[in-house]
């Protein structure tokens, strides 16, 4: 029996020692036509489904290949696929690649958003995918700007330090340092997502993703609905740079770019880019200054250090100051002096200059990568952010000095993460790890008023302004009957009072994710994602230093607005456990058409919601969805064409309410029951020359509130849309390009944006809504020498006049505002590569 066992593992040892001798290796050097060497490049021998990519020298190796003659192919992103026939043999097979430009480019064609590198048409999720390229044709800096060009996903803005990130009907806006976003932003594999902190200036850009649906297994627990990623450009081993200048109407000043060099020879490498981004507001204030302007300066410095073959440290930071004026909250009730209601006309908004924003965003990122083998790697991304922002805002819309705010917000974050990819290059492929996640943040919002202003407003809102005119009442009026012993009692000019909600959350998330081919066409992916979290809240109201009599009319003494805490801080905490996950499905009809199918389930966490008077936990919100699509890709990567079908079910559907209610104003979130929602999205590219193209895209999307609750209660929003959701979208543009001769290219680029008609509130009151519009936007120029480019830049070009919100805090008190979207924008830039 001992013999036997002993021939069987010499036989088995044997027939390993042959193998390997009849295995050899085949290795080289990937390079483009200029010489430049290529990163990432893929070289896979199909047959036997073995394969690597280039590593940041560009170089390449393939171990342990059966001795025989192969098809190698070879590819990367822009550039001709290379096929080519080579015998393998026992000894070392040295084999170089030279890539040449392809002649047709789509954007979007590769994406990382499952953590590795993958056609679009491979993954099975709905993404837009936009590169450097076409976020530099549109001349596009900011997310709202974008979003135009993304089927189911809208984004607004405020001020950057107050936006709203809707995908698929579903909006993420919240300030409250409690509540958890349902719209991930992630930067370079971080979560950026608190809403006062997610808004960065979009420049040296390597790529934007946007996932729709459920992304917690990839993206973590702020993607309820799904997620943005903004990958950008990293220090690469070369030397290189850009500048941009421009000028525009409203006195619109633009100064970015970029340089990359080589500290240390194949070893160190460094990147700096910039931006200066300004432009004066396009609403007068006739109390001073003027709103909705911009002003945004940011720097980004980035490191990449080779410190193996298989080692790579990447170190990027970032820092942001926005200094915009103030956001015109113009009422819809009262016209200023000489003006009108509409909004997008002068205001005349107290304080005058001293509304606007004050923020600064910075955080520091260090991604290091080791791969074992061509199967094997391991990324550990590290990173911390800080964010704090006072936005002075006038929330009544009038020359009245009665609901004056400012907005402070602070936040901190730190991150690590640990993720081990594996590809076997054959069947299976995914990834598993461990994230760690710590938030501390705060919302500070004092509030400043005229009590004499702030009387009539809350007693005679009818009477609240008069020809433009603040109107005030010195005393409460003399009526006993009605005010009792306060009656004539008098009211001062000037008063303050605030409240503070704090947040502090830990949580840490085992994941993984993996696909298996079952077939040569049909893949199945299974992902999970269990997170234990600690949630900390509090609540704290800072009461008037001089109590107001107005306090006995609210009844809330010593303050008008908000209950006292009696100077102290209401804490409470949590524990909660959760899992999320998805499955899907794809199936290669063919080389260009592959099918998919999803299942996944999406949570938004659970919120502790305090207030001077209870402390509640609102269940967490919970998404079931349910995909199907179909990606194609025909003609050689020239046309691109993606179509998919979704349907939602949502249950303890969380919403931000602001009300007046009982002489107390507040500002919190509740449940709202449930609701469902289903649509339809489709996107195309078509590139007809090298250098030019068309795109178009469609959205389609029913998300409503159901008629009744888990219990089959009639809800109170049943049938209402959800906000900032419109029913259909749709975009399409072209990219013209043609050669004048052989250094001078004219270029032109049309696109067109459509929404149909919004309601900025889930109450879905006809007057706070904006009917459906259409903006054009064009932009021409010349490239000389593929150096220098000269372009003339016009977005609105029909000055189409539209809102971008309505209602807001002075809605609750029954004086809704509005907020004016861009006008005709005209500017003039120029640009040097070198």
């Amino acid at each position: 029996m001992k013999f036997k066992t002993l021939l069987t593992f010499f036989t088995i040892f044997c027939t390993l020692i042959a193998n390997a001798q009849n295995t050899g290796t085949l290795k080289g050097t990937i390079t483009t036509e200029q010489g430049e060497l290529v990163y990432g490049a893929n070289i896979l021998i199909k047959s036997i489904s073995l394969g690597t990519t280039s590593n940041e020298s560009g170089n390449y190796s393939i171990k342990q290949i059966p001795a025989n003659t192969y098809t190698i192919e070879v590819s990367y992103l822009g550039y001709n696929t290379i096929t080519k026939n080579v015998k393998i043999t026992t000894t070392e097979t040295i084999l170089n690649f030279v890539l040449k430009e392809s002649s047709f480019l789509l954007e979007g064609i590769v994406v990382t958003s499952q953590k590795r590198e993958q056609k679009n048409k491979e993954v099975p999720i709905a993404i837009t995918s936009y590169g450097t390229d076409f976020i530099e044709n549109q001349g596009t800096f900011e997310y709202d700007a974008l979003s135009e060009y993304v089927p189911g996903f809208q984004v607004q803005i405020q001020s950057v330090n107050n936006p709203g990130i809707v995908v698929r009907g579903i909006t993420s806006d919240s300030g409250d340092s409690r509540v958890e976003p349902r719209v991930s932003i992630f930067q370079d594999g971080v979560s950026i997502s608190k809403s006062r902190g997610s808004v960065v200036e979009l420049f040296d850009i390597e790529r934007v993703e946007v996932l729709k649906g459920p992304q917690g297994t990839l993206f973590g627990r702020g993607a309820q609905i799904g997620a943005m990623h903004i990958i950008q450009n990293k220090a690469k081993n070369e030397t290189s740079g850009a500048i941009k200048l421009g000028y525009g109407n409203f006195n619109q000043k633009l100064v970015t770019g970029h340089f990359n060099t080589s500290l240390a020879k194949d070893k160190l490498f460094f990147r700096a880019a910039t931006i200066y981004n300004s432009r004066d507001g396009y609403i007068e204030n006739t109390s001073g200054g003027d709103l909705n302007g911009k002003e945004t300066f940011a720097l980004r410095t980035s490191f990449k250090y080779l410190m193996s073959n298989a080692t790579t440290l990447d170190v990027i930071a970032n820092w942001q100051k926005d200094t915009p004026p103030g956001t015109s909250f113009k009422s819809g009730t009262f016209a200023p002096i000489g003006g009108d209601l509409n909004p997008n006309t002068f205001a005349d908004l107290e304080r005058g200059e001293d509304l606007g924003l004050n923020r600064t965003v910075y955080g520091i990122t260090a991604i290091l990568n080791h791969r074992f083998n061509n199967m094997w790697d391991v990324t550990s991304t590290t990173a911390y952010r800080e964010f704090d922002s006072n936005e002075a805002f006038d929330a009544d819309g009038t020359a009245a000095p009665a609901l004056f705010f400012n907005e402070i917000s602070e936040g901190k974050q730190f991150s690590q993460e640990f993720r081990f990819n594996f590809d076997n290059d054959k069947k299976f492929r995914g990834f598993f790890g461990a994230n760690f996640f710590y938030e501390d943040g705060s919302q500070n919002v004092p509030w400043e008023y005229n009590e004499q202003s702030l009387a009539v407003l809350l007693l005679n809102p009818a009477n609240f302004i008069v020809e433009g005119t603040p109107i005030y009442l010195p005393t409460i009026p003399n009526d006993p009957n009605t005010f009792g012993p306060i009656a004539g009692a008098p009211l001062k000019d000037f008063n303050t009072e605030s409240y503070t909600n704090f947040g502090e959350n830990y949580s840490g998330d085992i994941f993984m994710d993996a696909s298996y081919n079952a077939t040569d066409k049909l893949s199945f992916t299974v992902g999970l994602r269990a997170t234990l979290e600690n949630i900390n809240a509090g609540y704290q109201v800072t009461d008037s230093e001089n109590p107001s009599f107005l306090g006995y009319v609210s009844g809330n003494y010593p303050n008008v607005l908000n209950v006292s805490t009696n100077g102290e801080k209401i804490e409470a905490s949590e524990n909660f456990l959760s899992a999320v996950g998805r499955v899907a499905a794809n199936y290669a009809i063919n080389d260009n058409i592959t099918l998919f199918s999803t299942v996944s389930r999406g949570r938004r966490p659970n919120v502790i919601n305090i207030t001077a008077t209870e402390t509640n936990v609102l269940s967490d919100e919970i998404v079931n969805s349910y995909e199907i699509g179909g990606k194609s890709l025909f003609l050689n990567n020239r046309l691109q064409f993606d179509v998919n079908a979704y349907v939602y079910d949502y249950s303890n559907f969380q919403t931000s309410v602001t009300k007046y209610e009982d002489g107390t104003l507040t500002n919190t979130t509740e449940d709202s029951g449930n609701a469902s929602s289903f649509g339809f999205e489709a996107a195309m590219q078509y590139a007809f020359s090298k250098n030019s193209s068309f795109f178009a895209n469609y959205g389609y999307i029913d998300a409503t509130f159901d008629d009744e609750d888990s219990d089959g209660n009639p809800q109170e929003l049943a049938g209402n849309t959800f906000r900032l959701t419109p029913k259909n979208s749709f975009s399409f543009g072209l990219n013209i390009n043609s050669k004048l001769n052989e250094k001078l290219v004219l270029f032109i680029r049309p696109t067109y944006t459509y929404k149909s008609k919004v309601f900025f509130e889930e109450t879905n009151l006809p007057n706070i809504s904006q009917d459906a519009y259409g903006l054009l936007n064009f932009r021409t120029g010349t490239k000389i020498d593929k150096k220098y480019e000269i372009s003339f830049i016009i977005s609105n070009a029909l000055d189409e006049e539209y809102i971008i919100d309505a209602g807001n805090t002075g809605g609750a008190l029954g004086i809704p505002t509005y907020i004016a979207g861009a006008p005709r924008f005209y500017n003039v830039q120029a640009k040097i590569n070198f």
